[in-house]
């Protein structure tokens, strides 16, 4: 059985690597996730491996793997080759509580840290929108940390828009 779900698109390359084919796969096998945890993990550092992997039982949590790829594989294929690499990786879920419209809120965004800056990041939320798109959604939404004006140039420079401020307590 391959690494992941058979549902896969094949992306434009990359901005700023225009030699690079990718493709995105849902990542839903346990092969596929011990690749992905590593990756998610450099958002959540602060949780453990467990944790992280618990995501995966999550009723409407979907996750997605951009992958690089070489030529021969970036055709559109539903397996998988050992040549792809993966590169970033999206939690994603549908939901209607922002402004009361289908939106899709994406949990989790995050670029391996040794391939940040190469056009990834901007490629996947690109496939992000056109498969909310897709799915009805009205918006892409998500939260960022309030201290990682990083993450924060990089969603406002994509289009992205402060709409307010995320609250909360723990209880």
């Amino acid at each position: 059985m391959g690494r992941y779900h058979p549902r896969t698109t094949v992306l434009n390359r990359p901005r700023d690597r225009p030699d690079v084919p990718t493709r995105v796969h849902e990542v839903t096998t346990d092969e596929g996730w011990d690749e992905a945890v590593p990756v998610l993990r450099q958002l959540w550092s602060h949780e453990s491996e467990a944790f992280v992997r618990s995501w995966r039982e999550e009723d409407d949590y979907r996750l997605f793997g951009l992958y690089e790829t070489d030529e021969e594989s970036s055709v559109e294929r539903d397996d998988v080759t050992d040549s792809e690499t993966l590169v970033a990786v999206a939690g994603v879920s549908i939901q209607r509580v922002l402004h009361h419209e289908r939106h899709l809120w994406v949990h989790d965004f995050v670029v391996d840290e040794q391939r940040r800056g190469e056009g990834f990041g901007s490629e996947l939320l690109e496939w992000l929108d056109a498969w909310a798109r897709d799915r009805g959604c009205e918006n892409l939404a998500l939260a960022c940390v309030a201290d990682n004006g990083e993450a924060r140039s990089f969603y406002e420079s994509r289009g992205l828009d402060v709409w307010g401020h995320v609250m909360e307590r723990e209880i």
